[in-house]
């Protein structure tokens, strides 16, 4: 493993993980590397360049992304392996922090049949829902999408909430209430009655500056495809007052406190 942070190497040693003291010795040491980057802004930092992995691999390896980053970035990655005769997959992940632990990760894959045959072992150590979404690039959309919708659904029910409690509605009776019918979903027990409900909304976990960063790649497949998103934009604009307000480093459902509108 390699990271430009020591803790997280230290703590992998105690699963007898060796450390790389830099992506020229993670590329000479692994036939198969894997990048789970913050975005598609780290991800070219890390294999462009004379020192990046497209330099630095061999014919005969594999790469596998498993950021979130835009589709074209990973079709260039694609045809850049393969001119040395490397392979590419991207596989960007879903689901909590605790999934990642667990190894109970949706991981969506975008490559070829062959190359999804060739990792999906390595991707069943972390996830137990691994899908082929198509060819490279696919996996990000797929991925992208899904952190569209949930973006759009923690807003609407930040502002369920908000009107149910300002008009005298008890908030935890109201998302007890939806779970049981139609407006049930993930988001509603996970970000709704976990982080809304008490208002909690911690740092370090996904923050409003990384769900803007995904949900500028949507916008992006929106206006390539000719597709007016709407609630993508409400929900960026929403994310644009949370940062501004100081909140950009916490959890992202914290886009409640700038609903309450100004006195």
């Amino acid at each position: 493993a390699f990271d430009q942070r020591q803790e997280p190497l230290e703590r992998l040693k105690a699963d007898n993980v060796g450390v790389a003291s830099s992506l020229r010795g993670l590329a000479q040491a692994a036939d198969v590397v894997i990048t789970c980057l913050p975005g598609g802004r780290e991800v070219e930092m890390v294999t462009q360049g004379a020192e990046g992995l497209v330099a630095l691999m061999r014919p005969g390896q594999t790469l596998i992304d498993m950021s979130t980053a835009p589709p074209a970035l990973m079709r260039k990655l694609a045809a850049e392996l393969a001119a040395k005769g490397a392979d590419f997959a991207d596989a960007p992940i879903a689901r909590t922090r605790r999934a990642a632990v667990e190894g109970t990760l949706s991981i969506m894959v975008g490559g070829s049949p062959e190359v999804f045959a060739k990792i999906k072992p390595i991707l069943d150590t972390m996830g137990n829902e691994i899908t082929h979404c198509g060819g490279v690039g696919a996996g990000q959309v797929v991925k992208i999408m899904n952190n569209m919708v949930l973006f759009e659904t923690t807003m609407a029910l930040a502002e369920a909430i908000s009107i149910a409690e300002a008009s005298g509605v008890d908030g935890k009776l109201l998302f007890e209430t939806m779970s049981k019918g139609s407006a049930d979903s993930f988001c509603l027990r996970n970000h709704g009655m976990k982080h809304l409900l008490p208002q909690d909304y911690p740092e370090g976990a996904f923050s409003v500056r990384y769900a803007q960063k995904d949900l500028s790649y949507a916008r992006d497949l929106a206006k390539e495809a000719g597709v007016k998103a709407r609630g993508a934009d409400l929900v960026a604009a929403l994310f644009d007052e949370a940062i501004v307000s100081g909140d950009g480093d916490r959890y992202t459902p914290v886009i409640r406190r700038v609903m309450k509108a100004k006195d």
